[in-house]
């Protein structure tokens, strides 16, 4: 969790490039012709049922296919391919378009963390990686403002993964213990970079961010996976993931856009092998950096040599901090 990080004082420069459109805040709370509102048609001919809490269901488009044909033997050992086989789904949140996670309730997030277990238990009876993921905002390459996330199942262990699973397992062997409940543990303790805590969870920018307000959210215990988590923990959760995506959108006032995802331990064939090494942990990566409008570009430098911090995770971790936990759509009117 070392490196070499560049600062080159950007904050301060006066900003002359892109600048992205608001998202809009006029979005139907129900349209027919949106595919994942209850009652509609999707691309495939399929109406959805009238659900009036998360709905499941297989991607219309999926990236990954359980019958993906092989590519067949290589003739040069630059050139290795495998079939990449697998599942992908979609789980809508809330039957409401014009809703998002932090102005769901308790209740309605934690229903949410439930079908993530359910579905990491169903899919990782068969295949090694299952990988729920968030695109939230048009920003983020999201194409329908409707509450969801995407959930794919791979026959391998992505790139991520791999490495994930390689530096977990070598601190384990060096060190004894878990690398991420140490590094929780630690966090905890010296509290730089601490945005949120509860009984069971803690949120926080990672030393290692390079995302403007990157933030890290893990478990006190040890847990591996998902479907691990206890009654009281699922609850926690919701609390907590509430409070930290009101913060977000609270930044910039703004729906605030963001990629984020959970990584557990490998399942499927892999569940047999010692995951002891694994601690549960969802990473969110937000792209805005100076207002709702102006976002980080990973570009140049960053592309090509080592990224840049434009603020420090202590600098971040306090403004995030400092932020109220009422969203500012729910304030009354007349407050300041």
């Amino acid at each position: 969790m070392s490196g070499y990080w560049v600062s080159a004082h950007r904050m301060k420069r006066p900003w002359q490039g892109q600048v992205d459109p608001f998202p809009p805040d006029d979005v139907p709370r129900n349209d027919p012709r949106n595919p994942l509102c209850p009652g509609a048609t999707r691309g495939n001919g399929e109406v959805n049922p009238h659900y009036e809490g998360t709905f499941l269901f297989n991607n219309d488009f999926p990236a990954l296919q359980p019958d993906a044909p092989s590519p067949g033997p290589s003739d040069h050992p630059l050139f290795q391919a495998e079939a990449a086989r697998g599942v992908c789904k979609v789980l809508c949140f809330h039957p409401w378009s014009d809703i998002t996670l932090p102005l769901m309730s308790i209740p309605e997030i934690r229903a949410v963390i439930d079908t993530w277990a359910s579905v990491t238990e169903e899919l990782g009876s068969k295949y090694p990686w299952v990988q729920i993921f968030e695109n939230k905002g048009a920003m983020m390459g999201c194409s329908n403002p409707h509450p969801h996330c995407q959930v794919w199942a791979s026959s391998f262990l992505p790139d991520v993964a791999r490495r994930e699973e390689r530096s977990q397992q070598a601190y384990q062997k060096q060190h004894g213990s878990p690398m991420l409940l140490e590094y929780g543990r630690q966090e905890a303790e010296r509290r730089e970079r601490v945005v949120l805590e509860s009984e069971h969870w803690l949120v926080l920018v990672p030393f290692w961010a390079v995302w403007p307000f990157q933030t890290l959210l893990l478990p006190r215990r040890h847990v591996k996976r998902l479907p691990e988590l206890s009654s009281a923990e699922r609850d926690d959760l919701a609390c907590i993931m509430k409070k930290l995506l009101t913060k977000y959108d609270n930044l910039f006032e703004t729906s605030f856009p963001y990629s984020m995802g959970w990584h557990g331990a490998p399942t499927g064939p892999e569940a047999e092998a010692d995951c002891s090494h694994w601690q549960l942990h969802a990473h969110y990566y937000p792209p805005l950096l100076r207002s709702a409008t102006i976002r980080k570009f990973m570009v140049g430098y960053e592309m090509l040599a080592q990224s840049q911090r434009d603020l420090t995770p202590e600098q971040a971790a306090q403004r995030l901090r400092a932020l109220p936990e009422d969203h500012y759509r729910l304030r009354p009117k007349d407050a300041s």
